[in-house]
């Protein structure tokens, strides 16, 4: 259902009729064929690149070529026009029999069409958001968590087999403060003054119901306990209790991971996992004792000048080796992550996807080129980055600290604005570029709105069903009897609405080969508008609307259409992780 490789395929074809040679007497590479919309769509419906591609290799001029290759284009019986343009592109015009047939073959398909088997099954692994279990979602997460999840159902609906994946930060130092920071609120519980909350604890009041549970669940025995072996329990009720609220605080926001892994596990059985990881770069080459320089110049907290056991991730992209074991035996962080690394290659996915914030930019290199260490060319590991977003309240910033526990929680913001605006406004911009959140803009009524405006055709399109039913006296119209109903569209305005509709498989395979699941957002607002300026047009022109109680075949074919545009509505929103509402109020 894809128009474009359909007509690829028919352009590779009318190129290989004219049996085209190269220099050396071969048929030339036709892979570099695209046929695309054109960038104006007064030039009409295709444009195809071939004759500028092929002209240099086979020594012809591109627009003599284009001229011959627009003659062999005229011959295809769903070709109207095929004209030469600008330095040899060919621009194709197709027959209104051509777009009905397509309507017809789009409402067989429902809300299945532009699912495509691009992603051939491949298992991939997206990991996102990934938050420290320190405290409650706040609105930074929030832009990564979405961007996350639509990419994984995009790149689903492209046929990809995709985990979702979250993985538990729960080991490390601020595990250790989180547990000392229970403990104070679990003194609190029992009637302790435990006064101002000292530096360097978290003092966010998300720890109190923690606190309220340690007693309910064990009295003051914790205060008997050695110190270590009672942190190691609260530690654990924390991170449970943590991990709890913001399993609540994602599916507010829509957001449902598939696999929660758990950092510890990495550590556990005195590390076992982490030594093979290691030991399988050793095998491999990539490991050395040696020492590091200080990055930059600068001599951070942890740097050593001693000799350690260091990763050549310089050999594999890296900008610099990186440190796996200290001089005192014990594990860096990094070496986890080599762990964890080598666990998602060890369960078969071959593409690695990491959504992080734009504060992690420094991960990329040291990530690409551990991907490499591990497992060579089988395995395509890709880090997106999220830039900041700046929340506004009509028009003044919103100020957050989550260190100081004065921060607007996820929570907070799905409530006051919806989870449908949050997701959409979170994809409205590409991911790496900074994104204002109005907190009156993504809730007003406009078409400068853009979750409302699309939200808004979806509502059009049943109230226009609605409609139907009332003055034609049908409960219920039949998608065949719609489908077959199409022969009588030939209204420009309506052959426009299906061309846009066209164009929704190769947008979904477009986006899910670039990771780009912002494109998605972008084409429903374009269809969105398209649809709303033909309905304006039957506001204006009564021949036009939808309904017309006088001819029950062309009210069925404008149907037709209408359904196309709901069915592609519903897919791109459910796929962006929002409703596609019937009606608005």
């Amino acid at each position: 259902m894809n128009i474009f490789a359909d007509f690829t395929a028919r352009v590779v074809k009318a190129v290989e009729a004219l049996d085209l040679k190269d220099k050396d007497g071969v048929s030339p590479d036709l892979s570099r064929i695209a046929v695309e919309p054109p960038r104006d769509a007064s030039h009409g419906d295709l444009a195809t690149n071939a004759a500028m591609v092929l002209a240099k290799p086979t020594g012809q001029n591109p627009r003599a070529l284009a001229e011959k290759l627009a003659e062999a284009l005229r011959t295809d019986k769903d070709v109207a026009a095929a004209e030469v343009a600008g330095p040899g592109f060919v621009n194709l015009r197709l027959q209104d029999g051509f777009w009905q047939a397509h309507l017809s073959a789009l409402l067989g398909e429902g809300r299945n069409y532009g699912r495509s088997t691009i992603g051939a099954g491949r298992k991939t692994n997206v990991e996102y958001v990934s938050a420290n279990p320190t405290g409650p979602m706040h609105v930074g997460h929030c832009r990564g968590a979405v961007v996350g999840d639509a990419l994984a159902n995009l790149m689903a609906f492209a046929g990809y087999d995709v985990t979702k994946e979250y993985v538990i930060n729960d080991a490390g130092s601020q595990i250790d403060v989180l547990g000392r920071s229970a403990m104070l609120r679990y003194r609190e519980a029992l009637g302790e003054d435990i006064g101002e909350i000292p530096a360097g604890l978290y003092p966010g009041d998300y720890l109190v119901s923690v606190g309220e549970a340690l007693v309910r669940e064990f009295g003051r025995s914790l205060l008997q306990m050695p110190d270590d072996e009672a942190l190691a329990i609260v530690k654990d009720r924390t991170i449970d209790a943590m991990m709890a609220m913001i399993r609540e605080d994602l599916a507010l926001l829509n957001v449902h991971h598939d696999v929660f892994f758990s950092e510890r596990t990495l550590h556990a059985d005195n590390a076992r996992k982490i030594r093979s990881a290691i030991n399988d770069l050793t095998l491999k080459g990539h490991i050395y004792k040696g020492k590091l320089p200080p990055p930059k110049g600068e001599k951070p907290d942890d740097w050593e000048d001693r000799e350690q056991t260091l990763f050549r991730s310089t050999a594999v992209g890296d900008d610099m080796d990186r440190a796996l074991v200290k001089s005192d035996g014990a594990f860096t962080y990094f070496a986890a992550d080599v762990a964890y690394l080598k666990d998602k290659v060890d369960r078969g996915f071959v593409d690695l996807i990491y959504v992080l914030g734009a504060d992690h930019g420094g991960y990329v290199k040291r990530l690409e080129a551990l991907a490499r260490a591990i497992a060579g060319d089988e395995v395509k590991l890709t880090v997106l980055l999220c830039n900041l977003v700046k929340l506004f309240r009509e028009g003044e910033p919103v100020r957050m600290s989550k260190r100081s526990g004065d921060f607007v929680t996820l929570r907070e913001v799905v409530e006051e604005v919806g989870r449908d605006a949050i997701r959409f406004m979170m994809l409205y911009r590409k991911s790496d570029a900074p994104l204002d959140f109005d907190f009156a803009k993504v809730t007003e009524q406009s078409k400068d709105n853009p979750v409302f405006y699309v939200q808004y055709a979806s509502a059009r399109c049943h109230s226009v069903f609605r409609q139907a039913s009332e003055q034609l006296g049908e409960a219920n119209f039949d998608r065949n009897s719609l489908a077959a109903a199409a022969r009588s569209l030939t209204d420009e305005g309506e052959i426009g609405l299906i061309r846009k509709l066209a164009e929704y498989p190769r947008l979904i395979e477009s986006a899910a080969l670039a990771l780009e699941p912002h494109r998605l957002a972008f084409y429903l607002y374009d269809l969105a508008s398209s649809f709303h300026g033909h309905w304006n047009r039957g506001t204006d022109n009564p021949d036009l609307r939808f309904v017309k109680v006088n001819d029950r075949q062309l009210t069925h074919a404008r149907l037709g259409l209408v359904q196309a545009v709901s069915d592609v509505l519903t897919s791109g929103l459910t796929l962006i992780g929002a409703a596609a509402p019937t009606e608005m109020r």
